[in-house]
């Protein structure tokens, strides 16, 4: 017997009345309250609206949850459609466990695009602002694993072996790597390394977000290496070249994050965290979307109605000052009053003039 383990729960359901609780539905949910939790006061930090986050993780964690049930019915689908292990019916019941995170990131991000594009943000600044909360949210959740007793690695006499019952495919006295904590403890790790990189260095437009999905691979390529459930087969992983399909995702991932960030290390343009438009604008036509030939070409066309306007004005104040002068003249001309008043103004103007000349 070991001197030393880390026991598993022995049931991961409990009931309130007739209403079950599953504990590994809870640390999906309290993971995506963390993730927006973090997200939030992120983006209003950046100056972004607030409620934004939380309304783009409403589209964003049911595609997350349709993708990652894909990936896994996908990549395991004898479990369900081969008649030996469960029913197709099962290929629905995300509860017992089951969900493949490639696929939820994937899925995931195609929620966050369209939620984007309808409010007119930055989708790699939205990125950015989430990537260290998603790192925060896998490490709760891998602790649903450790609940059913799922996901876990080879034999291992480590003083933090895992027991794992025979109901679940563990044998007596028998302790395995608990890779659910491997994963768990790397995902907070790098959710702390985000957050700092994102203040020391100013990453952008989606650059930090590249860096949690190299540094969350990097992880998950070591931690798959060690684990030894069925992927692709019944009873049995699936190999090529003595790698796991979930470590050859992860290395394309890996690079293709890598790459990305080197293309976008030199991107300077801004990015938008907060629109607002006028309640009657078009969201689908704001200020910053006009068409600049449109624009000029409609300038163009006001111009001569402008022209016409200002030709008009001028005549307009021409003739009136004409009139004014007509009928000062004639007033003057035809009050005899007048006469001593202009030869006495003629005489003072010639009296300048005379001094000028001596």
């Amino acid at each position: 017997m070991p001197l030393a383990s880390i026991p598993s729960p022995s049931d991961g359901v409990w009931y309130l009345g007739f209403i079950p609780i599953r504990a590994y539905a809870l640390c999906i949910v309290l993971g995506v309250v963390v993730a927006v939790w973090l997200g939030e006061r992120r983006w209003r930090a950046r100056g972004g609206e607030k409620g934004t986050i939380i309304d783009i993780a409403v589209p964003a964690v049911i595609f997350g949850l349709i993708g990652g049930r894909l990936y896994h019915v996908i990549t395991d689908w004898q479990l369900y459609f081969s008649g030996q292990e469960k029913e197709p019916i099962q290929a629905l019941f995300i509860w017992e466990g089951g969900l493949g995170i490639w696929g939820a990131i994937a899925l995931g991000g195609v929620g966050v695009w369209w939620a984007c594009r309808r409010r007119g943000l930055s989708l790699g600044a939205v990125a950015d602002t989430v990537a260290p909360g998603i790192a925060f949210a896998q490490a709760i959740g891998r602790w649903g694993n450790w609940f059913n007793q799922e996901l876990y690695g080879s034999p291992t006499t480590l003083p933090w072996g895992l027991e794992i019952d025979l109901e679940h495919g563990g044998e007596p006295g028998v302790l395995y790597h608990p890779t659910f904590l491997y994963e768990s403890l790397w995902n907070v790790a790098l959710g702390f390394a985000l957050i700092y990189a994102g203040k020391r260095f100013s990453l952008h437009h989606g650059r930090l977000f590249a860096l949690y999905v190299a540094g969350y691979t990097l992880g998950r390529f070591w931690i798959e290496g060690l684990r030894i459930d069925p992927v692709g087969g019944i009873g049995y992983a699936v190999e090529f070249l003595g790698l796991r399909i979930n470590q050859f995702t992860a290395i394309a991932l890996f690079v293709g994050a890598l790459v990305y960030f080197w293309v976008t290390r030199n991107k300077t343009s801004e990015e938008i965290v907060n629109v607002r438009a006028d309640e009657d604008a078009d969201p689908a036509h704001r200020p910053e979307q006009a068409d600049p030939e449109a624009e000029a070409a409609a300038t163009a066309d006001d111009r001569p109605a402008e022209d016409a306007a200002e030709d008009a004005s001028k005549d307009t104040a021409e003739e009136t000052s004409k009139d004014t002068s007509k009928d000062t003249s004639e007033g003057a001309a035809g009050d005899p009053a007048a006469a001593p008043a202009r030869a006495a103004g003629q005489e003072a103007e010639a009296v300048p003039e005379e001094k000028n000349s001596r």
